[in-house]
């Protein structure tokens, strides 16, 4: 499986001095007008609620030595990820990704990717093997599956922390944590 992975990152998209709405009739180059800013604000406090939960997470756990063996890197992976299942068992898909940011990002991969481009971009995910991908918040992102990096879309997306990635299964977009790989939300239908 092709798994799509998106560092983040943001560009300097247009700027309307108008107030238009991604989510109204207006044309999408307006997106990062007045409008959408708290939008886009709303994503990174809850992006940035979540790092902080899973940092103090982290820190209650025993820390690994500098010579620490494969079997307890992976316990410690594991008891990272139930500590942040458990501090998370009622999340739901959608907490993070709101309606509104997925408008939002749907519109700026629409308006990047067009034509041949597009047609690369879905090829690439849509083609893709989804075995052992469960898309379910909590859900361990697996490991073994292959990634690659698409650039352009770094620079339309919201910026994450370091400790999260964007990722594409099919057409879905999941947030996924770096280092205990939990599915911390996704959206579907990213792909236009």
């Amino acid at each position: 499986m092709v798994g799509i992975t998106l560092l983040g990152c943001l560009s300097s998209l247009p700027v309307s001095g108008k107030p238009t709405s991604v989510f109204g009739q207006q044309n999408a180059q307006n997106d990062k007008s007045g409008a959408v800013e708290p939008v886009i604000a709303a994503f990174e406090r809850r992006v940035k609620e979540y790092v902080k939960q899973r940092e103090q997470l982290e820190e209650k756990l025993p820390k690994l030595s500098k010579d620490a063996t494969p079997e307890q890197i992976q316990a410690h992976e594991t008891a990272f990820q139930e500590a942040v299942r458990m501090a998370r068992s009622g999340a739901k898909p959608s907490e993070i990704f709101t309606p509104e940011i997925a408008r939002y990002i749907r519109l700026a991969i629409k308006r990047e990717f067009k034509g041949k481009q597009l047609k690369e971009l879905r090829e690439t995910s849509l083609e893709a093997e989804k075995q052992g991908v469960t898309v379910k918040v909590n859900a361990p992102y697996p490991q073994n599956k292959e990634q690659m990096e698409v650039p352009t879309l770094l620079l339309v997306l919201p910026p994450l922390p370091k400790q999260l990635r964007y990722r594409f299964v099919g057409r879905y977009l999941l947030l996924v944590d770096r280092e205990n790989r939990l599915i911390i939300d996704y959206m579907r239908e990213a792909l236009p």
